[in-house]
């Protein structure tokens, strides 16, 4: 009778116990926070990272992402190299510099799988094929890369630097090239000059640099440190990414207007063109990897000695 009144007695206890767990109130972890550093200010070239924070799709992944604008565009490759950043967009060709340099980067997803780098005259200008760049004056912003892929361009059709005039105009490509400061711009974006040409009631000529001997690769990629690369979060990420990709292609108007009330400073015919220009470019698997083409990008860059031996 006794040992039953214990066996009662420890019942009763456990569930006391088991209530009073059930009450208590359960631990929730927080989001885990990534910050992003961009490559530029955020425009259109960024529609899917917009699209997912929108959705909310890294939310859903247990996700709170920051983006950051840069102060300039080489910033994410020092950001992420010194840990003071999650992850950073960039373009392929320098982050091969900078890895190649020894910075701890790693490739980890693809934002616009395609080059939007170009070279652009007017219509009617005579300027038609490259060996027209003969004695022209030629306006660039500013890199080396952009530069070196001159010159590698130039010389499918026989010319040199030395048969042009280069010309550093910085950032007013568009305008140098409609008030006939220049006769051609490169390092233009083919997503938004010539929109900006279109609205100004001229027509473009582009040119563009993988049809002259430049391999094609990935316009903007997201890096991390090497010591993040396999970050669990980092795949969450990219999953989030994929995610806002498909809704923007399949509502690429709804997240256009989304984007305008989020950034009305954006609001205007020429960021709703270069939003529509870009739907084709962007990567549709982020996390795919494309070895072929960032195999053949670090050989260019190699014979064009802007890498060290240091393997990339």
């Amino acid at each position: 009778m006794k040992v039953n009144q214990k066996r009662w007695t420890l019942s009763l206890i456990l569930i006391g116990l088991s209530i009073s767990l059930m009450a208590m109130p359960t631990k929730v972890n927080s989001p885990r926070h990534l910050t992003v550093i961009l490559d530029w200010f955020m425009n259109p070239d960024h529609a899917p990272l917009f699209v997912a924070q929108w959705q909310g799709f890294f939310k859903a992944q247990d996700l709170e992402v920051d983006f950051v604008t840069p102060a300039d565009p080489s910033d994410p490759l020092k950001w992420v190299a010194a840990g003071k950043a999650d992850l950073g967009v960039t373009y392929e060709p320098r982050y091969l510099i900078a890895k190649a340099q020894g910075l701890p980067l790693t490739w980890v997803a693809t934002l616009i799988a395609t080059p939007l780098n170009c070279m652009i005259s007017l219509q009617g200008s005579g300027i038609n094929q490259i060996k027209d760049f003969k004695g022209k004056r030629i306006g660039y912003a500013s890199g080396s890369v952009e530069g070196v892929m001159l010159t590698a361009v130039l010389k499918q059709a026989g010319l040199t630097p030395k048969d042009v005039e280069l010309m550093n105009i910085h950032y007013n490509l568009t305008q140098a090239l409609l008030t006939h400061q220049v006769d051609i711009i490169t390092g233009a974006m083919r997503n938004f000059e010539p929109n900006e040409i279109l609205q100004a009631g001229q027509k473009p000529k582009l040119f563009y640099a993988e049809e002259y001997g430049i391999p094609s690769y990935e316009e903007l990629i997201f890096v991390s440190n090497v010591k993040q690369a396999e970050d669990p979060a980092v795949k969450r990420f990219k999953e989030a990414l994929q995610e806002g990709t498909i809704y923007l292609i399949n509502h690429p108007e709804e997240s256009w207007q989304a984007f305008a009330k989020a950034y009305p400073e954006l609001n205007n015919e020429i960021n709703h063109r270069a939003w529509l220009s870009t739907l084709p470019r962007f990567a549709r698997r982020p996390a795919a990897f494309d070895a072929q083409g960032y195999a053949n990008m670090k050989q260019f860059l190699k014979e064009q000695g802007l890498l060290n031996n240091k393997p990339v």
